[in-house]
C-alpha cells in the first residue's frame, strides 16, 4: 500500500514521516476495513455451515425421487364400510414399521374415502380404489370383517387388481373372512389356505389349514383379529427379508 518512493534515499526525513503520519492514519482505516470484512465472512461461513448442520438434521420428506421412496415397497390395503379395524390398522401400522408406503384405497361408489369399519371407527381412506388400480403395488392385502369382505368381493375394479397380480406372480394377501369371500369365491387361493374358522367360511375354503398364518406361493391368508400382527410381520418378512422381519417383531414385542 506504501508507494515506494517515500522510502527511497532521497526523500526529506520530514515529509517521510509526514506522509507515514497520514499514511498510518490510512493504514488504520484500511486495516479496520479488512478486520471487519474478514469478521463479516467469518459469520457468514460460520451461518452457512450452521444452516447446513441444521438442515441435515432436520427429517426429510419422501418425494417422487427421493432415494428412500425409490427403495421402498409399495403396499395397497383396500377398506369398505364394515372391514375389521384391527386388521386394517395391524396391516398399515406394521408394514410402515418396515419402511413400505402404505396406501389406504376405499372402494365405497362414488370415490367416498370414509368408511365405518365393523365396530364404529371410522377411517379415511388415502384413495379411491379406481385412482388405486392404476398403479404398481408390491403387495395388496385385504383385511377381513363382515359383510366388509362382501364388499371388497363385489368391487370389479379391486378384483382386476387382485387377478393382475396373481398374473404377475406378486404378493396379495387377505385374513379373516376374506380368504373365504373374495380369494375363494374367485378362485384365487388354492387348496391348504386358512380363513376365519366359522363353519360358515371354511366351508367356502378348499381343505382349510389350521394355522395362524399359511404362505402358499405369492399368496398369504390369515384368520382373524388375534393373528393380525403375525399376517402382518410374514407379509414384511416376505418383502424386506427374515432379518428385518425379526428386528420389526423385537422393537414390536412380538413373541
Amino acid at each position: 500500500f506504501l508507494p515506494s518512493h517515500i522510502f527511497s534515499s532521497n526523500s526529506h526525513p520530514a515529509i517521510a514521516v509526514c506522509c507515514l503520519s497520514t499514511i498510518g492514519e490510512e493504514m488504520k482505516i484500511i486495516t479496520t476495513g479488512i478486520l471487519l470484512s474478514s469478521r463479516f465472512i467469518c459469520s457468514s461461513a460460520f451461518a452457512a455451515a450452521s444452516r447446513s448442520s441444521t438442515s441435515s438434521l432436520q427429517p426429510k420428506l419422501f418425494s417422487s425421487t427421493s432415494t428412500t421412496l425409490d427403495m421402498s415397497k409399495r403396499v395397497l390395503v383396500p377398506i369398505a364400510d364394515d372391514s375389521e379395524e384391527i386388521e386394517t390398522s395391524c396391516i398399515q401400522d406394521t408394514l410402515v414399521r418396515f419402511g413400505a408406503e402404505v396406501v389406504v384405497a376405499s372402494v365405497k361408489p362414488g370415490g367416498e374415502l370414509v368408511c365405518k369399519m365393523s365396530r364404529g371407527l371410522k377411517v379415511m381412506a388415502d384413495v379411491s380404489i379406481d385412482e388405486a388400480v392404476t398403479q404398481s403395488w408390491d403387495l395388496v392385502a385385504l383385511p377381513g370383517g363382515m359383510p366388509g369382505a362382501e364388499h371388497l368381493r363385489d368391487c370389479e375394479p379391486l378384483i382386476s387388481l387382485l387377478e393382475k397380480q396373481k398374473a404377475d406372480g406378486k404378493l396379495y394377501a387377505a385374513m379373516c373372512a376374506a380368504p373365504a369371500v373374495v380369494l375363494a369365491s374367485k378362485g384365487l387361493v388354492g387348496e391348504g389356505a386358512t380363513c376365519y374358522p366359522a363353519p360358515g367360511l371354511r366351508e367356502k375354503m378348499s381343505s382349510p389349514a389350521d394355522e395362524d398364518v399359511v404362505v402358499q406361493g405369492n399368496v398369504v391368508t390369515s384368520q382373524g383379529p388375534g393373528t393380525a400382527l403375525k399376517f402382518a410381520i410374514k407379509m414384511g418378512e416376505l418383502l424386506y427379508g427374515a432379518e428385518k422381519a425379526k428386528q420389526i417383531a423385537d422393537e414390536m414385542l412380538v413373541s
